[in-house]
């Protein structure tokens, strides 16, 4: 007998590929830093580039996306999930190479929505991307 239930996403305690999803993980993002106050994570440009060679605005939006949906799942707690219902970004600079940073911090903590302000940096420390990512919080749902 197959079991075909899905199981339920974890609570991203830990820095573990089940924390971060399949996606991020293919994508090379690595959790740093947890918390619902400050989220951080690496990402690689090399892999996660367009046709010129500079970093994809859909990856900065990815590992934007990813490390505020983590911050906003840790707010919302146990048996409960968080998922995006606003991503909004602006490119600043272009990246071709080494390594870009991502910190997810509150903008708005409420019940049953959280609001992230996530900066983007290069390995210089200059701005690569701001985004803002909005969250609904919800009851897991049960999984059979």
């Amino acid at each position: 007998m197959t079991d075909n239930t899905t199981p339920s996403p974890p609570t991203p305690t830990t820095t573990d590929d089940r924390a971060r999803g399949a996606l991020a993980s293919r994508m090379g993002i690595n959790l740093q830093e947890l918390s619902a106050e400050r989220t951080v994570a690496t990402m690689p440009v090399e892999g996660n580039t367009q046709p010129y060679g500079l970093l994809h605005g859909g990856a900065s939006a990815a590992l934007a996306e990813t490390v505020g949906s983590v911050a906003a799942a840790l707010h919302a707690g146990e048996g409960r999930i968080a998922v995006g219902v606003d991503l909004s970004a602006t490119h600043h600079r272009p990246v071709r190479e080494g390594v870009v940073t991502a910190v997810a911090t509150p903008l708005s903590l409420g019940r049953t929505v959280a609001s992230y302000d996530i900066s983007i940096t290069d390995d210089r420390g200059r701005r690569v991307c701001t985004a803002r990512l909005t969250c609904a919080l919800r009851d897991r749902p049960d999984t059979a």
